[in-house]
């Protein structure tokens, strides 16, 4: 018989889990408290569900070739950055190809989730959800937790003297849906991330003025990179990440910050990482031409707020604020769980490799969604998912949970003697997490046999960027059409663009000319690397980084 499954949450990470679990023959039931399925990527004009949607103006920050489903590629004539739309309707494309809508029952809330008497031997959970006022129990072999982390606003209001003085109106993010309303008013926006900036950019248009608020500064990158190619698809490459992984951080971080002022000065804007602060990096075309303009200005972090005023730690001090938007993020939130799981799962140092809580006897509990990468969430959620349904059939064996627990309380009293630096808030390396999934599901690509038996496939997954389906070449849930996906994803990325064909035009070099041409010596430079990086290393350290691809920017 079928383990059943309970699965939820039917967003991007719950169709990732219920189309594993159905990979691995196990039966899934999931529960979505919406009426559609998309999570945060369905919108709507409100928030008054209390779900986090998308804004309307909102475009991915990753190319489409970089964010799909491993075994579903997105239509060739998708552009390759898409607004909330489009990507809604490449999620009800996924779930009607595989036929995941009958397995999801809408307008349900899990009220609870708990161990039944017999976990020990079992790993079952009892489950309790309502429908429409009408409460339902039911008996699970495993659970997997896909609600992501947009749940509870962040706003940390007792942070701000004076915020309750303060006459005008404030609002967090997750109310945030058009520019409609803030015509003609000056308004401040909190927070300097990928949603800070779209936002501020978006009012920029409509209000009279944008002042956006940052303690620490970031850098700003382009969706677009030379040449005009999406970006993710030059920086996430293996063999740049190869390059990162042995070259001094010195060195690494000076090409880094180099490449990243090439296109503008970010002291000169403002921008700049405050000194002793962790670098970021967010997203967005416009905000440099937004500062340029004025219609935006960047302000350091606040100090108070007076009735109609801000503060500011500089001193400085901005008059008539109508409106202040605070862009502050989320904290993580399980309330169908019982202590102490409910906030050992909020601690990702206490999941192992942010999937599995350590401290369960039976390995039938698994949280997917919950990472943030320097690359596509949705590649990440769904190796967890494949990983995790294996893991519950037995075909993939984790660790027992005394020495996962012992590990992690380890850890917990290293950071909090400052013995050891807290990263459960860093981004993970997009590739080096993959990788690591993929290995304990036998999954990741065996670069040097791919060289001996497909030179050409090898090429595209060592040097061209690392797609998801690359983790579909081999082992279990091996897809037949995983090596022509990536043979053509550069087609894909550049149908969309080819909208307008004048005869005898001049064609430019395609991305695979260039790599004939250069393919031998990087390729030997590669192996050298590989085999002699240590005394490479020792012997030419100030040449390697005039020679190190430009690239390498975005890869920590």
């Amino acid at each position: 018989m079928a383990k059943r499954v309970a699965v939820i949450g039917a967003g991007v990470s719950g169709l990732s889990s219920i189309k594993c679990c159905l990979d691995e023959d196990l039966e899934p039931i999931c529960f979505e408290r919406s009426s559609d399925i998309g999570g945060l990527w369905k919108f709507t004009e409100t928030s008054k569900d209390g779900m986090t949607r998308v804004y309307k103006s909102l475009v991915t920050n990753v190319c489409k070739e970089m964010s799909c489903y491993s075994d579903f590629p997105f239509q060739e004539d998708y552009p390759n950055f898409m607004n909330q739309e489009k990507f809604w309707n490449y999620l009800q494309e996924f779930a009607e190809y595989f036929d995941l809508l009958k397995y999801i029952r809408f307008k349900t809330t899990v009220r609870s989730i708990t161990k039944r008497p017999d976990f020990s031997e079992t790993g079952q959970w009892d489950v309790v959800t309502e429908t429409e006022g009408r409460q339902d129990r039911a008996v699970f072999d495993a659970v997997m937790v896909s609600t992501g982390h947009f749940l509870n606003p962040h706003l940390p209001l007792e942070s701000f003297p004076g915020i309750h003085k303060f006459k005008g109106q404030i609002l967090h993010s997750q109310e945030y849906k058009i520019p409609a309303g803030f015509q003609g008013k000056r308004v401040l926006v909190i927070g300097l991330g990928n949603t800070g900036a779209d936002i501020a950019v978006e009012l920029s248009r409509t209000a009279a003025q944008v002042l956006l608020s940052t303690r620490t500064g970031t850098w700003v990158i382009n969706r677009s990179s030379d040449g005009g190619y999406p970006f993710n698809m030059m920086v996430l490459r293996r063999h740049h990440n190869f390059i990162a992984q042995v070259l001094p951080s010195c060195i690494l971080k000076w090409i880094q910050e180099r490449r990243l002022n090439k296109r503008f000065d970010h002291v000169n804007y403002g921008l700049n990482i405050t000194k002793g602060k962790k670098p970021k990096r967010i997203v967005n075309d416009e905000l440099p031409t937004c500062i340029l303009c004025g219609t935006v200005t960047i302000k350091t972090s606040l100090k108070e707020f007076t009735e109609t005023s801000a503060v500011f730690e500089d001193g400085t001090v901005e008059e008539n604020i109508d409106a202040v938007i605070f862009t502050t993020g989320y904290t993580y939130s399980f309330p169908f769980f019982e202590e102490p799981l409910k906030t050992l799962c909020t601690k990702k140092i206490f999941l192992y490799k942010l999937v599995f809580p350590s401290n369960l006897e039976k390995t039938t509990l698994a949280m997917i969604g919950f990472i943030h990468l320097t690359g596509s969430i949705l590649a990440g959620t769904e190796l967890q998912a494949r990983w995790a349904t294996r893991v519950f059939k037995g075909l993939c064996k984790i660790p027992p949970s005394q020495k996962l627990m012992a590990e992690a309380m380890k850890k917990e009293q290293l950071i909090e003697r400052g013995l050891m630096k807290d990263a459960s808030t860093d981004k993970l390396d997009y590739i080096s997490y993959l990788d690591d999934l993929a290995s304990f599901i036998g999954v990741k690509p065996n670069i040097p046999l791919l060289f001996i038996k497909d030179p050409r496939l090898a090429w595209e997954v060592f040097f061209g960027p690392c797609t998801p389906y690359q983790y579909r070449l081999m082992g279990p849930g091996k897809w037949d059409g995983a090596r022509n996906a990536i043979l053509t994803q550069w087609d894909r990325t550049l149908k969309p663009l080819k909208t307008r064909t004048i005869p005898g035009s001049f064609k430019p070099a395609s991305m695979s000319h260039y790599l004939k041409a250069w393919g031998v010596p990087i390729l030997l430079a590669s192996l050298l690397l590989i085999y002699k990086s240590s005394i490479f290393l020792k012997l030419v350290p100030e040449k390697l980084q005039d020679r190190i691809s430009p690239y390498l920017v975005s890869i920590r």
